[in-house]
């Protein structure tokens, strides 16, 4: 039997799924540290995603959400903003708050996230939901879709340099990482590196707390989940985790 992509809906048009949206089960489809990001409150905090949530997504399987997408319109090509940001999520997301509060009419979107329930993770569901961004931009008169895309992978690898990562191929000469496989085999591609798109800070207690890991030596520890190796002052008492992404154009 064929399997039936999940159905998207819009939260504006569904307000009434949003606490399930952000129900424990799919917060959890992050791993801890990941859900540490302060400047991920500017969007996520419940007084500003009311804001964004005609850029916001829901997929449900017999009214079951399984899956949710997010992005956030900004104002590109102007002043300072030539330029796709070095970073990358942290910094597209500061954009697009700093437009909203100036009332600055934007002039694109970029996706922040999308998250499937493993159950729900199936050839097709991801793409449903990339899909879903890309008709929400065309719709706002955007002509593309920008994503700082966490490769799927890259994990498994955090002594990797991210663009050495992008030299891995297959057999057949695609990209090695199944999400940057998606994203091009739709007709996205890649701009540049986003080399510090999230940073994560926090005390040694606070990292033993989010991933379980003792953090008593200074130096890199690898962690699951992790891009990268987070880098830790034991002398100072904090550590860092700085995430590469890669930036994606899609024509919308």
């Amino acid at each position: 039997m064929s399997r039936i992509d999940p159905e998207v809906v819009c939260l504006r048009d569904r307000p009434d799924l949003i606490p399930r949206v952000f129900a424990p089960e799919l917060d959890a489809v992050w791993p801890e540290f990941m859900r540490q990001d302060r400047t991920a409150m500017l969007y996520y905090g419940e007084a500003a995603f009311e804001h964004y949530a005609d850029c916001a997504f829901a997929a449900l399987e017999d009214d079951k959400v399984v899956g949710r997408a997010f992005a956030i319109p900004f104002a590109f090509g102007i002043e300072d903003r030539r330029t796709l940001p070095d970073a990358g999520w942290d910094e597209v997301i500061r954009w697009g708050h700093e437009d909203r509060i100036l009332g600055r009419p934007p002039t694109t979107m970029s996706a922040l996230e999308i998250a499937l329930l493993p159950k729900a993770r199936a050839p097709g569901s991801s793409l449903a939901m990339l899909n879903a961004l890309k008709r929400c931009a065309r719709t706002k008169g955007f002509g593309e879709l920008y994503a700082p895309v966490r490769p799927n992978q890259k994990h498994l690898t955090p002594q990797t340099p991210m663009s050495a990562y992008l030299e891995q191929r297959r057999e057949d000469g695609q990209l090695g990482d199944s999400w940057l496989r998606t994203h091009l085999g739709i007709g996205g591609e890649i701009v540049k590196l986003a080399p510090c798109s999230m940073t994560i800070v926090g005390t040694l207690a606070e990292w033993s707390q989010w991933t379980g890991v003792p953090f008593e030596q200074s130096g890199e520890i690898e962690i699951p989940g992790a891009l990268v190796p987070v880098v830790v002052s034991a002398e100072h008492g904090y550590a860092v985790y700085v995430e590469p992404n890669v930036w994606i154009r899609h024509r919308t």
